[in-house]
């Protein structure tokens, strides 16, 4: 026999073998699940097809000479022939279309048992308990749950102790940082700390109106490390005259207008864990796979940390 399709039958036994082995014959088996057989199915087709192409075209390469016709145009003095395609390469293909509707339109287990089916039945179900087993909790038990989720979720950029990280993210052991506060002037923000999508004008739509101008570069540092500093030093007649008409004269915000930037709430963090935000150093990402509770908790940590 030759030793080309020797090889290949030694090849592809071995393949098989070790399907049968890691697969088939482990722990549980395939366990009649739908989508393991068609798993191992496309394995063992995709190891007899591949190794019989191999021999194929490898045989064909040692044994066929150069024929047909040449096509008029060379290039670099290398000539290609006009093959017709080849029938085999059409109808394996058309095959792989059909195949590839019947899968995505019946083939699919839409209706039998799979093993993400499950898990993803298991994962409602536990949601369903948890939201049931911590709807009620208040006080120092949210602020504890909080605390965990925060360190789970929240720790790699915040760091465990809130602080950023040296810069990397927002230090939320105080409600704002003079650097914030500055962007967003300088920027404008779409407000998704309200939930909405109401934008906050950039520096050329904020008017101080105890000067009838725009807001100056001084204006805005003063303004920045007032607010940073919680509302107190220099800066409060420059907040007053230009941001107290929509953040208040305190600075806590006024509901469907804009937000406080005097404290945190936990209504305020929620809405970031639901919108994201972006920022002085990016845009933070929304966090959907946090149900409601665990939303409210950290935002009820995050809140107990800036007091």
């Amino acid at each position: 026999m030759n030793k080309l399709y020797l090889g290949g039958i030694i090849f592809t036994a071995a393949m098989l073998l070790f399907t049968y082995m890691s697969v088939v014959g482990s722990e549980g088996g395939l366990n009649d699940d739908i989508v393991n057989m068609l798993a191992v199915a496309g394995a063992v087709a995709l190891v007899i097809i591949t190794v019989f192409v191999v021999i194929k075209y490898v045989r064909q390469m040692q044994t066929d000479t150069a024929d047909g016709q040449l096509a008029d145009e060379q290039w670099d003095g290398i000539g290609e022939y006009l093959n017709e395609l080849p029938m085999g390469w059409a109808v394996s293909f058309f095959l792989l279309i059909v195949w590839g509707m019947w899968y995505f339109t019946i083939g699919y287990p839409v209706n039998a048992y799979s093993q993400i089916g499950e898990y993803n039945e298991d994962t409602a179900a536990h949601n369903a308990k948890f939201e049931a087993q911590y709807a009620s909790i208040t006080g120092d038990r949210l602020i504890e749950m909080g605390e965990s989720v925060f360190i789970a979720e929240c720790k790699i950029c915040h760091g465990l102790k809130a602080d950023g990280i040296d810069g990397k993210a927002a230090n939320l052991n105080q409600r704002i940082e003079a650097n914030v506060v500055k962007f967003a002037v300088e920027n404008g923000s779409n407000n998704q700390l309200l939930g909405m999508e109401m934008p906050m004008p950039d520096r050329n739509g904020l008017f101080n109106a105890n000067t009838g101008a725009l807001i100056s570069d001084a204006e805005i540092n003063v303004v920045s490390a007032y607010v940073a500093n919680g509302m107190t030093g220099a800066g409060a007649d420059i907040f007053a005259g230009t941001c107290a008409a929509c953040h208040g004269e305190d600075g806590k915000g006024m509901e469907y207008v804009a937000p406080s930037v005097a404290t945190f709430s936990p209504t305020l963090v929620t809405n970031v864990l639901n919108h994201g935000k972006k920022g002085v150093i990016g845009k933070m990402p929304a966090f959907d796979r946090l149900n409601a509770k665990q939303k409210e908790a950290v935002g009820a940590y995050i809140t107990s940390l800036s007091k």
